[in-house]
């Protein structure tokens, strides 16, 4: 991908990420209509899901979220480009939502203090304009922020996710060799941790691919793990006991990188059983699901050094049976 392409592509999103940081709901409007195709296919967490199209992102989506945060403020801290495998043309937004949470938003009870929700945003570009968007928004962060976490405490730390340590995420400088070097590294990266149904934790070779002070920033609910040993004591090591025959890389998965920094997209991205241990305090309910899992990867010196993940817990919840909104109300109705 060229620098020119790679710079044109940003710059197509660019009227939203505009409108999304001083929000107004006409000039949010006018850029939704700019920079998304009619027919664009959009698809959000749980409980939006996929969405009737660019008119249902306002109205649905963001006018009820600024009602909440009548001062809504979009941060970016990561936005890559590039091209995946299939030749498909992608941008990546890292960041997070935030303001005054002063209504309340999906029956999560308002703070009056300033919330902050991590989103991971991939936009794909054909002809001029978004023509699919997969999103994640760390709606757990929310409740856990309002005290209405109605779930399992995370094992790993539960903190304002940081931006990079280069700070550069937003002058990332585009390098068709470093990108196709950053690419490579974490493709082999996910391919390796596949061999652990076959060879256990030695043969997914964590220290070939992991800096030793790589930080892995999980979503609430699962939080963050410090190093190869925080990796695998707050996420792996839970998650590979009751998913012990997970598969990755599903569906319609999306690599690409940009400099240093690689991001994938897919819907779903994974699969699996839930048996042996249960994950998360559910119960092995010996059910296949299927899991969302939205990444940005930072390489510095040929290892990964940070790990941006989000993961769609609500949807996983959903599909074992467990209404985590009802659940969050209950705890919460007799709150005022």
């Amino acid at each position: 991908m060229s620098e020119n392409l790679h710079s044109v592509n940003k710059n197509i999103i660019k009227p939203l990420s505009q409108a999304l940081y001083d929000y107004d709901d006409k000039v949010v409007y006018q850029a939704i209509k700019k920079v998304f195709a009619p027919d664009a296919k959009i698809q959000l967490s749980y409980p939006f899901e996929t969405l009737a199209g660019p008119e249902s992102l306002y109205q649905d989506i963001y006018q009820p979220l600024h009602y909440a945060i009548p001062d809504l403020e979009r941060r970016e801290t990561i936005v890559i480009a590039g091209t995946s495998e299939d030749g498909s043309a992608w941008v990546g937004c890292c960041g997070y939502y935030t303001g005054s949470f002063e209504n309340s938003w999906l029956e999560i009870p308002a703070t009056g203090h300033q919330v902050s929700m991590r989103f991971h945003e991939f936009y794909r570009i054909e002809n001029g304009a978004v023509i699919e968007m997969q999103a994640l928004w760390d709606i757990p962060e929310v409740m856990m922020q309002a005290n209405a976490w109605p779930m399992a405490p995370s094992l790993g730390r539960e903190w304002h996710v940081p931006a990079p340590a280069t700070q550069d995420g937003l002058a990332v400088k585009h390098d068709d060799e470093k990108s196709a070097r950053s690419c490579k590294l974490v493709a082999d990266m996910c391919h390796s941790l596949g061999h652990y149904a076959t060879g256990g934790v030695e043969a997914m070779q964590l220290e070939k691919y992991w800096h030793p002070r790589c930080s892995w920033y999980g979503p609430s609910g699962i939080g963050t793990g410090r190093g190869i040993k925080g990796f695998r004591n707050w996420h792996q090591i839970p998650f590979l006991n009751g998913m012990p025959n997970r598969v990755g890389d599903v569906g319609n998965g999306y690599i690409f990188a940009d400099g240093d920094y690689v991001g994938f997209t897919a819907w779903p991205g994974m699969q699996m059983v839930l048996s042996d241990d249960g994950w998360l305090g559910i119960a092995p309910a010996n059910q296949q699901i299927t899991m969302r899992s939205l990444d940005f990867w930072r390489c510095e010196n040929g290892l990964i050094r940070e790990n941006w993940v989000l993961v769609d817990l609500l949807h996983v919840y959903h599909q074992l049976g467990v209404d985590v909104l009802a659940r969050m109300r209950e705890f919460n109705k007799a709150r005022r």
